[in-house]
């Protein structure tokens, strides 16, 4: 006799408002669409098991975030449209709250999907909460245990912790950070982090993605320059091939966004990274400039026509890895980045006084700095030295402490189990 066949439909909405929201979900959301059975279902009967995916997108980085859907493929169901000019944050908090409560009551889903430590996610997550939805938390745990650094993200995935009903967790030290609070083992997943999948999904890629055309090496990069006489953000457009960028020597890839260094610290980071050039003359810079206008008015007063540094406009991020291969060094406040260098073996100077992603530190991948001038540029010509010497790749661990490029699908899966049983890592 034939086994009975079942079919049930688990219905995800996947919320998003930022970059490395889109970046860091993409994994998961492939995961979900390209998943189709869950097996046996262990009573005789088999259980066909589908996801239904829908996409939000709240708007907070609309900017920034466009160019990530198409190079991912992602097409959002629906789009909030939050942002206005000088929000405050509780402002930002509200408008989320008021769309979100549309959607939900719309689409009614099973689970809604939050990645890490935004606004967007914490607003998300709340109002799932206040419609009794399962929330599922991407990138869970990660802690600095100091409420204003970063400012607003450490108190952020604090709340959103206490509202989720899985964690995934991208590291055992995540892990503990939850259950040191309190939340129960069986909710807690290491998944690994899925910033790594983005990475290898990401150099799979050449040519043409989504439809869009993304430079890959030996083709030419169009770099956005600012122009001296608009510093608020007109550009011209330059042209630098890869081949260009391999005669480099010691290329230097920079990126500053946070929000606790806006104004002195900002300052202090242009001032290192003038005076790393300056002190290493084979060394030049590439610095995708932020969009938001404390960032673009510290950077282009300081470091504006010097001579071997490159301000650009944001780059896509098929165009952002290729250049982070090429590097010998990166300095970034950014977490994404502090996961991806691990990953591509180049060394990470974190211009932050905190991190909630102490594994790279320990790896021996990337140092702390803060935002003193004097230990950034310490660090950076130390690391240079390393890396001409080889020093460094000798030295660099094979693990990847943030994981081995699965974390999605294992989301899936146990988005699919309910949230039972604990896939291996």
């Amino acid at each position: 006799m034939a086994a009975q066949t079942k079919s049930q439909t688990i219905k995800v909405l996947v919320v998003m408002g930022t970059r490395p929201e889109v970046i860091k979900l993409a994994p998961v959301i492939e995961a979900l669409q390209n998943g189709k059975k869950a097996g046996a279902s262990g009573t005789g009967k088999s259980c066909k098991v589908r996801f239904k995916t829908i996409i939000c997108l709240t708007g907070q980085h609309r900017e920034m975030v466009e160019p990530f859907l198409k190079i991912f493929g992602i097409k959002p169901d629906y789009d909030l449209r939050v942002m206005q000019p000088d929000q405050h944050l509780g402002e930002l908090t509200g408008r989320v709250l008021a769309g979100m409560k549309k959607v939900l009551e719309v689409e009614k889903p099973d689970w809604l999907l939050v990645q890490g430590d935004t606004t967007s996610a914490l607003a998300a997550a709340l109002a799932a909460f206040y419609h009794r939805i399962k929330i599922g938390h991407v990138e869970a745990g990660l802690r600095t245990d100091d409420k204003y650094n970063p400012f607003p993200e450490e108190i952020n995935r604090r709340l959103i912790s206490h509202l989720a009903d899985l964690h995934f967790a991208p590291t055992g030290l995540a892990r503990k950070n939850l259950l040191r609070e309190g939340i129960s083992p069986e909710r807690i997943f290491v998944t690994g982090n899925t910033v790594v999948d983005a990475l290898k999904m990401i150099l799979k890629k050449t040519g043409r993605v989504g439809g869009v055309q993304v430079a890959v090496p030996g083709e030419v990069l169009r770099i956005q320059e600012a122009r001296k006489e608009s510093p608020t953000g007109a550009v011209s457009t330059a042209k630098l091939s890869f081949a260009e960028i391999k005669k480099i020597k010691k290329l230097i890839l920079v990126t500053a966004h946070r929000r606790e260094s806006f104004g002195p610290g900002m300052e202090n980071i242009c001032r290192a990274i003038l005076r790393v050039v300056e002190s290493e003359k084979s060394a030049e810079v590439i610095f995708p400039v932020h969009l938001n206008p404390a960032v673009r008015r510290a950077v282009f007063q300081h470091l504006l026509g010097r001579p071997r540094i490159h301000l650009v406009e944001p780059l896509d991020y098929v165009t952002f890895i290729h250049l982070m291969r090429r590097a010998s060094l990166i300095l970034t406040d950014s977490g994404g980045i502090q996961e991806e260098a691990p990953s591509l073996g180049v060394p990470a100077v974190v211009m932050r006084e905190t991190t909630e992603r102490p594994e790279a530190i320990q790896a021996g991948v990337a140092w702390l700095a803060g935002t003193d001038p004097d230990t950034i540029t310490r660090l950076a010509l130390r690391l240079l030295k390393k890396v001409e010497s080889g020093e460094f790749r000798r030295g660099l661990r094979r693990r990847n402490p943030f994981g081995d490029g699965r974390a999605g699908q294992r989301i899936a899966l146990l988005l699919k189990r309910g949230g039972s049983g604990r896939p291996r890592r």
